[in-house]
């Protein structure tokens, strides 16, 4: 019984990544050994993901940067690795990509969009980011008001305890690709923007 039930829900990464799912048709994690069911995303969310992405995909093409710009894409925090993957909003890579590729290798910007219904979930995926070595930014952009949170670790990779916050009328600037947009941009086509 055991054996079926590890073929059938995988409780490591290995084995969440060679897993061809449930039949649902539904989008998972693997958090602590768990696979945990993602909810569809919400219409602004999904604007904000989308014009969030173009923007830093069209930064990375302008400045002939050698970095990909991917949509949900999944990554193993460091911190129980064996037993995690999670799947931010977005994400940014320079690492080369393989065809068929799931895991993505050393992120250096990971993008979490912040609904109120996921929040407790979202910051759990935020901090678990931390744990990777790579990642350079840590973005939390909030759906329901105008509103970005960014995490940056210092030269000695100490994450601070709480985000810098940029509200309306800011300018959201990403180092790690050389990104600088006012705040409002990414809400456009919301009622927020």
């Amino acid at each position: 019984m055991s054996d079926v039930r590890a073929e059938r829900w995988p409780t490591t990464a290995d084995q969440f990544l060679a897993w061809p799912g449930d039949g649902r048709a539904k989008r998972y994690e693997l958090v602590d050994g768990e696979i945990c069911g993602m909810s569809p995303a919400s219409a602004f969310h999904g604007i904000i993901q989308l014009t969030l992405g173009s923007m830093i995909r069209q930064t990375l093409r302008d400045t002939g940067s050698p970095c990909t710009a991917l949509t949900e894409p999944a990554v193993k925090p460091g911190l129980h690795s064996e037993f995690n993957l999670r799947v931010p909003d977005l994400g940014v890579t320079c690492s080369s990509i393989m065809a068929g590729q799931i895991l993505i290798e050393d992120p250096i910007l990971l993008v979490e969009i912040l609904s109120p219904s996921n929040r407790a979930r979202t910051w759990m995926n935020v901090w678990a980011y931390t744990t990777i070595p790579s990642v350079r930014e840590i973005i939390i952009v909030h759906s329901d008001k105008i509103e970005v949170q960014i995490l940056c670790p210092s030269t000695d990779r100490v994450w601070p305890d709480n985000p810098e916050q940029i509200l309306a009328g800011g300018t959201l600037r990403l180092d790690s690709i050389g990104f600088v947009c006012p705040v409002e941009e990414i809400y456009a086509d919301t009622p927020l923007g």
